[in-house]
This record gives C-alpha cells, sequence and structure tokens, in this order.
C-alpha cells in the first residue's frame, strides 16, 4: 500500500477501496510498471477513488508495459524526487514523550538533555517540492505561492463595536488598547500530528507558506498587545521577533520546559507600554507526580505610556493548558498556579488589584467547570469526574473522580489559589473563617468542611471577550477547527469595570476593571468548513485569531 504520507499527491488523495493485499503483489506499489504476477488473477482488480475537491471518481489500476528484461521482485526504489515529497512524521507522538526518564533527571542532566533533544528540521522551500508523475505526465514543481487570483475568498469576519454604549471621555482620562490572542500552531507540532489535516492541502502546509500569512495577519491586526501560543523556538528567535520587531513591538517569550520546542510569547507596543514585570510560569514540579507535564504561562505588568505619571498597571498573562481532555485534575492545577502568579505580581497594596487580561488556549469549551470556575470565581468539584472539567469528553462514565484536595499541600497553594503564607495557619487574602478552620482542624470529617474543601476560588472579577453563541442565530462560535473537531478553546478573559455592560453577574471582587470597546467577531463551524477548515490557503493556523478593543479609565 502506499506509504501515508505519500497518498495525498497535488492535491488528490488516493485509497485503495479493496483489502490490502499480500506485499509481494504488485498492486500494492502505484509505481510499479511490470506486468501482473502470474496469482494476481485469483484476487479482484484494484479499484482506486480519486477525491478531488470532494468528487468521488472511480476509475481501474491501469495495465503498466514490463520493464525491461521481466523483474523478479515487484518492488523498486521510488524516484528520489518522491523521498522529497514530504518531512511529515506520520507517527503522532503523545502530549508528553520522555516522561519517565525526565523524573530521574538532575537539573543539571535535564537541561543538557533538552539540547539534545531536537534540532531545527529541514524544512525545504516549497519550490523545492516536486509531486511525481501520474501515469506518465510531466514532474509538477508546487509553487510557493499559488497565484493571487487563484486564492480563496477568506471567511469574512466583522468588527463588533460596544463603544456607544459608554460616554464620550476626553483623550487625557482614557487609554484605549487592543489586544490579540493566537494559536499559531507550531510546525513541529503540526508534522507530529498531521492526521488533524488529512482535509489540507499540502502545499499549504508547509511553513515557508504558513510564515507569512501569519506574519500578514499579525501586522493587518496591528494590536497593541500579542499573546501568541504554540510559537516555535527556532522560528520565533529568527523569523518572528525580528519581523515584530521591525514593527514596534518588544517581546517576551517563555518555552516549555520539556522536549516540544515550542512556548509562548507576549509582545507589546514599546511606544504605548512601558514593562514593568516580567513572571515566566512552570507548571511542572519534579516532585508532584500530578504536575509532570511541561506546559507553561507566561506573566507582564505593563504601564501605559500616558501624560500622567502615575497609571495603572496591567497585567497580561498568557498560557497553553494541558490538551488531554481525561485530566482535569491537571489543567485546574496548572490554571491554580496561574491565578496564584497573577495574584502575586498584580495585587495592590490595599489589596485591590490592577486590571488584568488572561489569554490562551484553554483546552476547555463553553460552560465546562474550568470555564465556569474562570469567569465565576468559584468551583465545587466533590464528585466530578477527571474528564467533565475540561468538557471535551462526551462520555465520562468509568473515570476516576476529583480526590479532594486536588493538588497535594506541597504544592503551596491553597483552595483559593493564592500562595501559602511561611507561618503555619495564617490567614490568606480573602479567606474565609470557615476556610480558616478547616486548616486548623487538619480536616476534621464534618460535611460543612468537606463542601468547603472541595471547592476552589479565585478573587479576580474575569468576564469573557466572546459569548460563545450567535445572538441572531444560537450557532456556537467556533475557534479552533480540523479533521476531528471544531470547537471553542481559546479566550480572553478581562477584569469588567463596574461600567462595563458585559460584566459578570454576580462579581464583586476588588478590582480595577476595563471596559469592552469591541471584538472581532468569530465564526461558526460551517463557515470555516465553506473554506476547507483551518489552515487553510488564507488562514494558516488551526486556530482563529481572538481579537477585543479595552478602555482604560485613568
Amino acid at each position: 500500500m502506499l506509504p501515508r504520507h505519500l497518498r495525498t499527491v497535488g492535491g488528490r488523495c488516493f485509497t485503495p477501496s479493496c483489502n490490502p493485499r499480500p506485499l509481494c503483489m504488485s498492486g500494492n506499489f502505484p509505481w510499479w510498471s511490470g506486468p501482473p504476477r502470474p496469482w494476481s488473477s485469483f484476487f479482484p482488480a484494484p479499484t482506486w477513488h480519486l477525491q478531488d475537491n470532494s468528487r468521488p471518481h472511480h476509475y481501474a489500476a491501469p495495465h503498466r508495459p514490463p520493464l525491461p528484461g521481466g523483474p523478479i521482485f515487484p518492488w523498486f526504489p521510488p524516484p528520489a524526487s518522491w523521498l522529497h515529497l514530504s518531512h511529515f512524521n506520520m507517527d503522532a507522538k503523545g502530549e508528553e514523550p520522555f516522561r519517565k526518564r525526565k523524573k530521574e533527571m538532575g537539573e543539571g542532566e535535564e537541561q543538557q538533555y533538552k539540547r539534545k533533544s531536537w534540532t531545527k528540521r529541514p524544512y525545504p522551500p516549497a519550490s523545492d517540492l516536486r509531486v511525481p508523475p501520474i501515469h506518465g505526465t510531466p514532474e509538477v514543481v508546487v509553487p510557493a505561492s499559488p497565484p493571487t487570483e487563484s486564492r480563496a475568498a477568506p471567511a469574512q469576519r466583522r468588527w463588533e463595536d460596544f463603544s456607544r454604549h459608554y460616554p464620550e471621555r476626553s483623550s487625557k482620562d482614557k487609554f484605549d488598547f487592543t489586544v490579540m490572542s493566537y494559536n499559531i500552531l507550531s510546525q513541529d507540532l503540526l508534522e507530529d500530528n498531521s492526521g488533524l489535516y488529512s482535509h489540507c492541502r499540502r502545499p499549504y502546509l508547509f511553513w515557508n507558506y504558513r510564515l507569512p500569512n501569519i506574519l500578514r495577519e499579525l501586522q493587518d491586526m496591528n494590536a497593541d498587545i500579542l499573546c501568541l501560543q504554540e510559537v516555535q523556538e527556532d522560528h520565533y528567535e529568527e523569523q518572528i521577533k525580528p519581523r515584530l520587531e521591525a514593527l514596534g513591538y518588544a517581546c517576551e517569550y517563555k518555552s516549555r520546559t520539556g522536549t516540544k520546542p515550542d512556548g509562548c510569547a507576549i509582545c507589546f507596543k514599546s511606544d504605548k507600554f512601558k514593562l514593568k514585570l516580567v513572571k515566566p510560569v512552570e507548571y511542572f514540579r519534579r516532585n508532584i507526580a500530578l504536575l509532570d507535564r511541561d506546559n507553561i504561562g507566561l506573566v507582564l505588568m505593563l504601564q501605559p505610556e500616558t501624560k500622567q505619571k502615575d497609571a495603572p498597571m496591567i497585567c497580561v498573562a498568557n498560557t497553553h493548558l494541558l490538551y488531554n481532555p481525561r485530566r482535569g485534575d491537571i489543567k485546574l492545577t496548572q490554571l491554580a498556579i496561574l491565578l496564584a502568579e497573577i495574584t502575586r505580581v498584580a495585587q495592590v497594596q490595599d489589596s485591590r488589584f490592577y486590571p488584568i487580561v488572561l489569554c490562551g488556549d484553554f483546552n476547555s469549551v463553553p460552560g465546562s467547570p474550568l470555564h465556569r470556575f474562570i469567569k465565576e470565581g468559584t468551583l465545587h468539584y466533590e464528585g466530578m469526574t477527571i474528564g467533565k472539567v475540561s468538557g471535551q469528553e462526551k462520555y465520562t462514565r468509568g473515570q476516576r473522580i476529583l480526590s479532594i484536595p486536588i493538588w497535594p499541600q506541597t504544592l503551596g497553594i491553597n483552595q483559593q489559589c493564592v500562595y501559602e503564607a511561611p507561618a503555619k495557619n495564617q490567614k490568606q487574602p480573602g479567606q474565609s473563617s470557615a476556610e480558616e478552620t478547616v486548616m486548623k482542624t487538619d480536616g476534621q470529617d464534618t460535611e460543612s468542611d468537606k463542601r468547603v474543601a472541595s471547592s476552589l476560588r479565585h478573587h479576580f472579577s474575569l468576564s469573557s471577550v466572546y459569548s460563545h453563541y450567535f445572538p441572531d442565530s444560537g450557532m456556537p462560535e467556533v475557534t479552533t477547527c480540523h479533521s476531528r473537531c471544531a470547537v471553542t478553546v481559546d479566550y480572553i478573559f478581562y477584569s469588567a469595570s463596574d461600567s462595563n455592560v458585559f460584566r459578570q453577574p454576580g462579581s464583586d471582587a476588588p478590582c480595577d476593571g476595563l471596559q469592552l470597546l469591541g471584538r472581532l467577531s468569530l465564526l461558526t463551524e460551517q463557515d470555516l468548513w465553506s473554506v476547507n477548515g483551518l489552515p487553510n490557503e488564507i488562514n494558516s493556523s488551526d486556530h482563529l485569531s481572538l481579537l477585543a478593543k479595552f478602555r482604560l479609565n485613568l
């Protein structure tokens, strides 16, 4: 059978409709030009399906003239141009490779292993990609960029303006800025999980085609703050960062702690913000089995460049939580670490918090317990299965129940997502007397104490930029769309001011907030499949970019 990574040729997909024949049968080698073997008459003639633009056609495998001298074995090496067609590794990798080996490494040995564990892959220029000839047709060279006139029309996204809901203010009393969150799809992850992109034309998946599209989108959006996920380290250092710096951005980056060479970046316009603090956040903990994953976060404190010297700072956080749908316990713990770091850097002396903008790929769907916890500030998880946390799993029966508490005490973070004070039994900010009693009694088995112990809280008043459903049709909004699913997993959360019309009901946390002035609309699954899903000719990631405009009242 034709190797999986060679089945797609020039946008066409060849798949045999009959059961695989023995390796000695010539039907398993489309490049074989010899006559059928005598025993091939015992098998039905193979029928191939030619799929072009989702229109199936059928034709019988043609009889080809024999090789000179009559071959003995029905196979010979394919031409070199076939082997140069793709550098994709078709074996999907696990979420976190070499985990057991990593646990046994020392810190210095781990860093040395990380440097040796990956090298830059040789991505060939698209002009060098050649597809093999089919039935005597000449060899075809795939162009680096298809002609402009042949580019498909992109799915239309509109700007939704909410500024009319707020009174006009003078320029000296306000500070308006835009924030963009975008998972740009690491090339290494694309290649390691290429089965998710079987619907795409192969030339559109190569980095030298994707990079110009991504950079063009970042430039066209012209956001004041960029929060990017799945940013490959070598691409960031050599291509993305230099281009963004040329556009006036200052860039901060945090790579994952394991072997996969991608991470998160936060870039901001240097003429609009002054960097006050950078806080990389690593979720990996060597001595805690629950936190053996390499996901990370990044937190920046930015001060607006205004005429007022005492302008309040803005806390901008970016993260990419674990994907695994069945490990909600890990996702909640990673989120708790991020919230604890935000509390540490964004808290004002009077127990209030600077405005917060939280962006990222949370690998959780709207309405899921994790999503509700971010928006509502509380989560009671007693009896909840670990697969239900993110809402990605449809069937969670038979799965393990979340333990109480979810993470061990050695993490140093309490149920209010705040770092514990060094002194024992010291009351934390926002901690109720009942919660303090639970700590002192060391978890006595009472019903009220158990309910408090199985509840998570945080101290921020966060709202989502998007409503996740279109009000006119009720159709769900989608932020990612590939061969397996089309859902929302990307978000921009923010501290909503009292005057914000989109403020989360019931929020009374002590936060200075922002007003949502506008957002770039999302699309439905039907809209995305009308342009062949993601990635496609125009959009070079499997995620849509999110864009919002905020106002900070000075």
